[in-house]
């Protein structure tokens, strides 16, 4: 399914793109008598007029020419050599580069009515460099201003959570909008990346005592495991000591000697219960 909207929307590009080259490009007689006299100004001049004539564009760029005020036939030329007449051709060079700019932070109100602050960055290029000098006065700065109305658009229809997690969904979203809406344009935006998510103080100081809480609560949870399991471990213990009365008498010598071994002047005697019981009798 991509790959058919992909393909329809290459369709319609080139359709455009013929409509503007192939267009009614009749110049009228008296148009035609100009270029003729252009023509022969040039013929009269050289070889002077000659470096009037020929322009030179570089790889990375492509000219548009216009033949009073029409749109040449055969669309971008370059790069290379290319001819004009003096007086009556004009041409609009193109840099075909990827360009990048950063969207400013936008003061954004989420859909949890939580105000964030969020930059980014993008990469696009001029794909097609007829539809970018016919359609639009200034495609760069018509970008840059999309950019930042998809940028708040997107980010409006989600939440907090979101924005902090899901900066990739988030991203891709920004880079199908503005890829749609720059093709009349000739401009395919490559790339978007949304750089920084900037909260308010408070916001900070809540979420840092939120989860402060969090993880005592997890700690006092963890600390009572650890009890219960400790005193489950002491019973059997305890249940495996009363099996065996020798057994108490051994882990009294153990306990003496670790505490023999601190150098403790201290010794504990520990005196059976029954005892206690046999004196509270009398």
């Amino acid at each position: 399914m991509e790959n058919e909207d992909l393909a329809l929307k290459d369709a319609k590009r080139r359709e455009r793109q013929s409509a503007l080259e192939n267009g009614d490009s009749n110049i009228g007689l008296c148009g035609w008598l100009l270029v003729v006299l252009s023509l022969l100004l040039m013929i009269v001049t050289l070889p002077i007029s000659i470096w009037m004539c020929i322009k030179i564009v570089k790889e990375y760029e492509r000219a548009i020419i216009f033949r009073l005020g029409r749109l040449l036939r055969g669309g971008a030329k370059g790069p290379g050599l290319f001819f004009i007449l003096p007086c009556t051709d004009s041409f609009i060079n193109v840099d075909m580069r990827t360009i990048t700019f950063d969207i400013p932070p936008q003061e954004v109100l989420t859909k949890d009515s939580v105000t964030v602050s969020v930059d980014g960055v993008v990469y696009y290029r001029v794909q097609n460099a007829t539809l970018a000098v016919a359609n639009i006065t200034n495609a760069d700065a018509a970008t840059r201003l999309l950019a930042q109305t998809t940028l708040r658009n997107v980010l409006g229809t989600k939440n907090l959570a979101e924005i902090l997690s899901d900066r990739e969904e988030i991203a891709h979203s920004m880079q199908s909008t503005l890829d749609d809406a720059t093709d009349d344009w000739g401009i395919k935006v490559e790339r978007v990346e949304i750089k920084d998510v900037k909260l308010p103080l408070q916001l900070q100081r809540a979420m840092a005592a939120e989860a402060e809480a969090t993880r005592e609560a997890r700690a006092k949870v963890i600390a009572a495991e650890g009890e219960m399991n400790a005193s489950r471990a002491l019973k059997e213990a305890s249940l495996v000591i009363a099996e065996s009365p020798s057994a108490l008498q051994l882990r009294y010598l153990q306990t003496l000697n670790t505490i023999a071994a601190e150098k403790n002047s201290t010794i504990i005697f520990p005196l059976p219960l029954e005892m206690m019981q046999g004196f509270s009798k009398r």
